[in-house]
């Protein structure tokens, strides 16, 4: 007789068992569940997690143990959590982190407790850290790291790996490709390609192995040059210089990638009306439906005016009702087509192919599609429209209306972005509500007023 087969108990969800090891204070086991999970794990877990919960879970960790929690959840996440703690705690996970990461953070905190975070740091890593932030976030400055190898140049190789053997487990977390070599008053004068080092005698000194005024950039070079120049070089990572031309930081490949996923994310949510930041359903009800609520007041007063051309064409639309099913069609497909031309623009832009300034050779590219594309579709719903009602003219009504708004819509697609980002306005955020209010009343406007002069032939 065979036994029946046990049954398997049921898996306790990650969040349940980090909630059970926080209220029984076992530090040890909550180390291990969190490092038995992977990123998005600690990710989901923390985010069920109620707010003291979660600064208990962090208090009870080691600095560095609460660091490797830090870097799995959301930025805005981290921010909420190291907001929550008292100054001393926070500032001893801060100082654990990547010394750029530490300057994403504290900027985004607000002033007052990022500067009670400083005052709790060391001295002397609080003064970095201070000057890190002075640079704009988007520059060599603001997205450099301090983690670097640098000698004088009069040392030896042997001193040089003597010298990474002492501090072995403090190097083990830099992005070690290379070797900066600097004068006694820290200008920058030369770098070694790690390989070099490795391979070199160990009486040869640094100023014979280092390849002498490497291409470098200044702490205030913007994020697109920085592009720009991952693009033309193969480099890992570009050392960063002061205005004296003093070694302040290096700007690694990965770095700028991070960047501009977190510009393509931050564009996505502002083109979807989540502006003030990134949102997160963990952060609090209020403050999500503030930030909601200044899109979609500003959307509805823009809904309103576009409205308005129906109301002024209200006998015309009473008159040849058939024009009601066309009008949101004409509106949705050129508001559509106008979409793809800010998109297309404001890529242009990110990636530096376009220029605020270049409005007529923008203007020149989608005019040809716009009047190619808005044929077409005119076309096909004229022909529609005739059939259904079996009537020429209102054909000839939705199609020149169709033709004609896609024309414009594409044309202002186009060139909206350029204008905003000349202005220094983010073309993500506004694009999209001047695009369809534009495009809503004026295909109101041509399909109403069209309708008005073949009016006779029509009814």
């Amino acid at each position: 007789m065979s036994e029946a087969p046990s049954e398997t108990p049921t898996q306790v969800p990650s969040w349940e068992r980090l909630q059970e090891l926080v209220a029984t204070g076992n530090a040890e086991g909550l180390r291990d569940c969190l490092q038995a999970l992977g990123a998005t794990e600690v990710a989901h877990a923390v985010s069920k997690l109620a707010t003291e919960e979660r600064t208990a879970m962090l208090v009870l960790l080691e600095p560095a143990d609460a660091a490797d929690v830090i870097v799995d959840v959301p930025d805005s996440q981290a921010v909420e959590l190291l907001g929550e703690m008292a100054p001393a705690e926070a500032a001893a996970i801060v100082d654990e982190l990547r010394s750029d990461y530490q300057v994403d953070l504290l900027t985004s905190l607000d002033e007052a407790g990022s500067a009670a975070i400083l005052d709790e740091m060391d001295g002397a890593e609080a003064a970095d850290v201070r000057q890190r932030l002075s640079y704009e976030s988007d520059t060599a400055g603001g997205l450099m790291v301090t983690e670097y190898l640098a000698f004088p140049e009069h040392l030896t190789v042997a001193d040089v790996v003597d010298d990474m053997r002492r501090h072995g487990e403090e190097y083990s977390d830099y992005n070690v490709q290379y070797t900066y070599v600097i004068t006694d008053v820290g200008l920058l004068a030369g770098v070694v390609p790690m390989r070099s080092l490795l391979l070199a005698g160990r009486s040869r000194s640094l100023g014979q192995l280092m390849i002498r005024d490497p291409l470098r950039v200044t702490t205030d070079a913007a994020i697109d040059e920085l592009i720009e120049f991952f693009d033309n070089h193969g480099f890992l990572g570009v050392p960063v210089v002061d205005a004296e031309g003093r070694l302040a930081g290096v700007v690694h490949r990965r770095e700028i990638q991070e960047a501009q996923e977190h510009q393509v994310d931050r564009t996505f949510l502002e083109s979807r009306g989540i502006v003030g930041g990134e949102e997160l359903r963990s952060m609090s009800v209020g403050l999500r439906s503030r930030r909601r609520l200044s899109w979609l007041s500003v959307n509805i007063l823009l809904n309103i005016a576009a409205a308005s051309v129906i109301a002024f064409y209200q006998d015309t639309l009473a008159a040849v009702i058939a024009l009601a099913v066309f009008l949101p069609i004409i509106s949705d497909m050129s508001g559509c087509s106008g979409n793809q031309a800010v998109a297309v623009s404001i890529r242009e832009l990110t990636l530096g192919l376009v220029k605020p300034g270049e409005l007529f050779r923008v203007l020149y590219g989608e005019l040809r599609v716009g009047l190619i594309n808005g044929l077409v579709l005119g076309i096909l719903l004229g022909a529609v429209a005739a059939l259904w009602q079996g009537n020429l003219w209102l054909g000839l009504v939705v199609g020149v209306a169709l033709t004609l708004n896609t024309i414009v819509a594409v044309s202002l697609g186009g060139l909206i972005p350029l204008v905003l980002r000349r202005f220094d306005k983010d073309p993500a955020l506004a694009s999209g509500p001047i695009l369809t209010t534009v495009t809503d009343m004026c295909g109101f406007f041509l399909v109403l007023s069209l309708a008005s002069l073949a009016l006779s032939k029509l009814s």
